[in-house]
């Protein structure tokens, strides 16, 4: 990329394509230079939604989109911004004919307004890894520069390129993630608790009907995280790891359905129709009632444990599960729900309840939740 200051224009090695029977280009730009060009009207946030060509910004996404860059600056990958430019530009391919006519220096004029069609927050979190990250400012990343053609072409800029977005579930996101040690974690224990290994569907965060899964990446990965206290920090130690295996193969001693699940004596679908063990909200249940175990010796909480086996966890007990793991009949993972489901499991395990637990209780006995 290059500046003349004799012709006021600003100019990037760029490709040339067509979409819609319109020339649209693909550059690259330099960080520090994405910054300079690209304005962001997130100090006007009075002007209507009819008259803007982007969302409001949402300021608080910022800092972890930039702290992933900060903290990652040999693996971070940014996808491309999508950009209109309200200027003529001109575009000189390096060859009349064949690929090279595609390729080529897009020059625009350094008074053109550059507007986001998509791509904002990661343009604002770029300004901000700047500041803790200077060297940064040399790299570059891709940008896709229609040509404006007004506020209603910006606008359906917008709405087609989010027409069709689909987030990853969040069973999938983890698996995936080989960065975030909590992730690597949830992935182990998995591959090292037995009813786990082979019955985790990861790809999804629901289970379908006919599935022979029994439990989800996304409920271990929670459930794990509050055995741990939620470490805010991230960190996961050997120990860490050892403990949680442990405990969930402990668990499993004493739930017999879920054994028979692994070893396909039981439909996983009938377990799913029949018992709350069977459900997501079970694990997270059972991960509240073991933060407190996991604070005693090893052979105090695995006889503890064994009280597993005094609960009903049948879905046909609604004198115990219904208005906790379960609403007018169906399973319910509402923060509420499982803590008064986790309150059967400390009360079988004869631990106490804090404070906040108590609180939750009483209003559910009194009909107010």
């Amino acid at each position: 990329m290059s500046t003349s200051t004799d012709n006021f224009q600003i100019s990037f090695p760029a490709i040339r394509g067509i979409q819609a029977s319109r020339e649209y280009y693909v550059a690259m730009c330099p960080l520090e230079m994405v910054v300079k060009l690209i304005r962001l009207d997130e100090e006007n946030e009075d002007i209507p939604p009819d008259l803007r060509a982007q969302r409001i910004l949402n300021k608080a996404r910022i800092p972890g989109i930039s702290r992933y860059i900060v903290e990652n600056p040999e693996t971070y990958a940014f996808s491309s911004l999508t950009i209109s430019v309200d200027a003529k530009v001109t575009f000189e391919p390096h060859s009349s004919d064949g690929i090279a006519s595609k390729l080529g220096v897009l020059s625009l004029p350094l008074d053109a307004t550059f507007l986001i069609n998509d791509g904002q927050h990661r343009r604002a979190a770029i300004a901000h890894a700047l500041l803790e990250r200077p060297k940064l400012k040399y790299e570059t990343i891709s940008l896709v520069i229609y040509i404006d053609q007004g506020l209603k072409r910006s606008q359906q800029l917008f709405a087609d390129l989010n027409r069709y977005v689909v987030r990853p579930t969040t069973s999938l996101s983890i698996l995936y993630d080989h960065r975030d040690p909590l992730s690597r974690l949830a992935h182990n224990v998995v591959e090292n608790v037995t009813v786990f290994k082979g019955m985790t569907e990861t790809a999804k965060s629901t289970i379908s009907n006919r599935s022979r899964k029994l439990f989800t990446l996304s409920s271990i990965y929670q459930a794990t995280c509050k055995l741990l206290g939620a470490k805010k920090d991230g960190t996961v130690t050997s120990d860490d790891e050892k403990l949680i295996i442990d405990f969930w193969n402990e668990v499993a001693k004493h739930m017999p359905d879920w054994t028979l699940a692994a070893q396909r004596k039981v439909v996983p679908s009938e377990l799913r129709r029949d018992f709350i063990h069977a459900h997501g909200i079970a694990l997270r249940a059972l991960s509240c009632a073991g933060v407190d175990l996991l604070t005693q010796p090893a052979v105090v909480w695995k006889k503890q444990l064994k009280n597993l086996g005094k609960i009903d966890w049948s879905r046909s007990n609604a004198g115990v599960w219904e208005g906790r793991a379960m609403v007018a009949g169906k399973i319910s993972k509402a923060h509420n729900n499982i803590i008064l489901s986790a309150n059967v499991i400390k009360r079988a395990l004869g631990l106490s309840l804090n404070p906040k637990e108590e609180e939750i209780e009483s209003l559910y006995s009194l009909g107010k939740l």
